[in-house]
């Protein structure tokens, strides 16, 4: 198969996600093109046939950038359809992996639709990570189950460093050891709930109120509200950048819990970190979330219709064991997902 072409875009190349699932494709063979912008995926469309295969990823590159107005955006979804259609005749096929129902923030909603609506109709293979996302997209756009491939999404483990102990994480943050850390980790933007899980600790009396610690870039915009929210009577420790690959261990080390407070989510990588690592989580109580992690000793649940309340009660006091974590740590490793995804392209690509 070294004459195959595996065209991967958006290819993030800092995003561990897409190097671990890459991982199996390039052992076997495969001939990786990465894009990040359209005007270059179109030059590589053009190069793909027979035996190809493209792999489109996140759908907003295409007609949410921030600078496009409504026609712009709208010759930008042509184009791409063009040049995929052009391929897809040549004989290239096309999977989608579905990371989130439709982009967070969205400001082009009726192209993003249209945009989705055609992935979905003309892919060869749809790579879904949660189990029940032909549901949650029901109401925007309908998949096809023969086409449907449920390959979770990997673990970390073995990836990153893991050398740190708990008492040094702790210590680097000056945590004592009677107090509760809570950990949100990830991108820090408005739909991952922050002011959800602050408002709950907020209402945890303040001589047992966990120490949060929140970790992950945040724009300058963001930032502000953030710095609003917590104002002078909840202790966080912060990093509003990019976190290093070997400074990760430290903030999950130091963690007693990871909290995802999200509003919407329908995978979330920052969750199989947290195992990896061995701390317990709490998740919002979604059905599609129950349908992947429900039998997760090691996962808790908020109600997401009283959500303040709720994950304030679970926070007054240690969130649970870690036990299963490491279990669901190595049924998920990368190489063997990466593995299954690799059998996926050299199935669609005869």
């Amino acid at each position: 198969m070294p004459d195959r072409s595996l065209l991967v875009f958006p290819a993030y190349q800092d995003n561990p996600y897409l190097n671990l699932m890459l991982l199996a494709p390039r052992a076997r063979g495969w001939n990786v093109v990465e894009s990040l912008r359209l005007e270059q995926l179109e030059q590589h469309l053009g190069r793909l046939g027979s035996g190809d295969v493209f792999h489109m990823h996140w759908t907003a590159p295409i007609v949410q950038r921030a600078d496009d107005d409504l026609d712009e955006a709208r010759a930008r979804l042509d184009r791409f359809r063009a040049a995929v259609d052009a391929a897809r005749a040549r004989g290239a096929r096309l999977v989608w992996t579905i990371h989130n129902v439709l982009p967070h923030d969205a400001r082009h909603m009726e192209l993003e639709l249209e945009l989705n609506r055609y992935l979905a109709e003309v892919a060869d293979a749809v790579h879904v990570m949660n189990v029940a996302t032909a549901a949650v997209v029901s109401p925007y756009y309908s998949l096809d189950p023969a086409r449907v491939v449920h390959i979770p999404h990997p673990s970390y483990q073995g990836v990153y460093p893991s050398s740190v102990t708990r008492d040094d994480a702790r210590a680097s943050f000056d945590l004592g050891p009677d107090e509760h850390a809570v950990l949100a980790f990830g991108q820090m933007r408005p739909y991952k709930g922050l002011d959800v899980l602050v408002d709950a600790v907020r209402r945890i009396p303040a001589d047992e109120r966990p120490v949060l610690l929140l970790a992950g870039r945040t724009s300058d915009q963001d930032r502000a509200s953030i710095d609003a929210l917590l104002g002078d009577d909840v202790r966080a420790v912060r990093e509003h950048d990019h976190v290093s690959d070997v400074d990760v261990q430290r903030w999950f080390r130091a963690a007693d819990s990871a909290v995802f407070p999200y509003r919407r989510v329908l995978n979330s990588g920052s969750l199989h970190l947290a195992a990896s690592f061995g701390v317990p989580s709490v998740l919002p109580d979604e059905p599609h979330l129950r349908a992947e992690f429900g039998d997760e000793a090691w996962i808790r649940w908020f109600d997401t219709g009283d959500a303040v309340e709720s994950l304030a009660s679970l926070l007054r006091g240690p969130v649970g064991s870690a036990e299963g974590a490491d279990e669901f740590s190595r049924r998920l490793a990368p190489f063997a997902r990466s593995r299954r995804f690799a059998g996926t392209l050299a199935r669609i690509a005869l």
